[in-house]
């Protein structure tokens, strides 16, 4: 992945549903790669991309879909502070997949690109 700056420019550029989309497919690759011990750093980049994500997107949501970027911001920030403990205990690594899981699918729907492709 190239530097912050570049990930950032590139992500604006897009819509704000195509945006909310981006980050509800890193959190997907989160839910996947934490199954796998050998994709630690992989993970751990993903986390923080996705914070950055929610920071350059927040200011352009409505006020409901920013209340659940910030609550999504708090695990993102939990998960990035309590990540030695996660990775190394199985148990935690599953539930954060899962619940990365569980976040990506409420992002798909507030992104509204599934309407669009049922249209």
């Amino acid at each position: 992945m190239g530097s912050w700056m570049t990930i950032r420019a590139r992500y604006m550029r897009d819509d704000v549903g195509t945006r909310l989309g981006g980050l509800a497919a890193n959190l997907l690759r989160i839910r996947s790669y934490a199954g796998h011990p050998d994709r630690r750093d992989v993970v751990s980049r993903l986390v923080r991309e996705s914070a950055l994500f929610i920071e350059w997107t927040a200011r352009d949501v409505d006020a409901t879909n920013l209340s659940a970027l910030a609550e999504l911001q708090r695990v993102l920030v939990r998960w990035y502070d309590d990540w030695q403990s996660i990775w190394e205990d199985t148990e935690s690594r599953t539930s954060m997949g899962i619940e990365a899981g569980e976040w990506s699918h409420r992002l798909l729907a507030m992104s509204g690109l599934l309407r669009e492709r049922d249209e």
